[in-house]
């Protein structure tokens, strides 16, 4: 075994700076050029539209051929109405992107946790996050993505039913080029904890238990997934990645379309931290990380090193 080893011969798991999607926060609070750092977040900003811009260009530089967005409104209300609004800061964004930056890929998030005022990801009433009434506003969600210009939406809000839902209403008003990336298995992870930072999506009551699934459970990815796939989802997610690595490879067993994986805040943090402090080397850790989720059967991750592993790979 040792001899190819030596000279360095065999390799079965090959990062590619293709694999690679670039997650972003645009911020509508934030003036004009200008970007603010996330503080959970070491290294990672919150920016301006016209910042994104400038990020989004210098990732092209590296290669980087697809980014996902997240919008942080300056209004929030109880249905999340800036989600959908076709002047709201992902919309701007996104037409802002496709003018300024040749062959990029757009994902839009659509989920409506960072435009509601009491932060969870669907309808409210008496204390309890409603599924079917929350569906319909994911449809329109969908339609003024895909409207401004986004290539592929992502749900992420794990409400039953809402990759048809989404699939349906694309469909209906002429967006049937517009694909659909799921976030399926979805689970209720404290990793999550730096990114409700980053994107102010922090909840007002209760958690999201009830809809996110149970860190505990594997079986149940599988159904969350195998639905998915019924209802129309061109690429299927798990999240979180690292923690999650067995979950990756059931999928990547069961089934065979395109899956990806979200590198999580929560990943991203702790690895900024342990290498600040001179616990672990940033690029072999990094490099190590990522390549274990491509490994376990990610053909796509998402990941806030996108920018940093980029570099390494050219």
């Amino acid at each position: 075994m040792r001899r190819l080893r030596e000279l360095n011969l065999i390799k079965e798991t090959r990062l590619s700076v293709d694999d690679l999607i670039l997650p972003l926060f645009v911020d509508e609070n934030i003036a004009v050029r200008n970007k603010n750092p996330i503080s959970a977040m070491p290294g990672q900003y919150r920016f301006s539209i016209e910042a994104a811009v400038n990020e989004v260009l210098d990732a092209r530089s590296l290669g980087i051929r697809s980014v996902l967005l997240f919008g942080i409104p300056t209004r929030k209300d109880a249905v999340g109405s800036e989600a959908f609004n076709d002047e709201g800061v992902i919309q701007r964004a996104v037409r802002a992107l496709k003018k300024e930056v040749e062959d990029l890929i757009i994902i839009t998030d659509l989920c409506l946790c960072e435009y509601t005022s009491h932060g969870h990801c669907g309808l409210v009433e008496d204390g309890r996050v409603l599924n079917d009434p929350t569906l319909a506003v994911l449809g329109d969600v969908a339609v003024s993505q895909a409207a401004a210009g986004a290539d592929m939406v992502a749900p992420s809000g794990m409400m039953d039913g809402m990759v048809k839902a989404i699939r349906a209403k694309l469909d209906e008003e002429g967006f049937s080029g517009t694909a659909i990336m799921s976030y399926a298995a979805k689970y209720n992870s404290v990793l999550y904890g730096p990114f409700r930072d980053a994107a102010d999506s922090g909840y007002q009551f209760g958690d999201r238990s009830g809809y996110q699934m149970n860190v505990a459970n594997a079986r149940e990815a599988l159904r969350e997934v195998e639905l998915d796939i019924r209802e129309g989802a061109d690429i299927v997610m798990v999240k979180p990645a690292i923690f999650y690595l067995d979950i990756i490879s059931r999928v990547r067993s069961q089934f065979n379309v395109p899956l990806a994986a979200y590198n999580v805040s929560g990943e991203y943090s702790m690895i900024a931290a342990a290498s600040e402090k001179g616990y672990l080397n940033r690029e072999e850790v990094i490099l190590e990380g990522l390549t274990a989720i491509k490994r376990a059967g990610a053909d796509l991750i998402i990941t806030y090193f996108a920018k940093e592993i980029a570099q390494f790979l050219k």
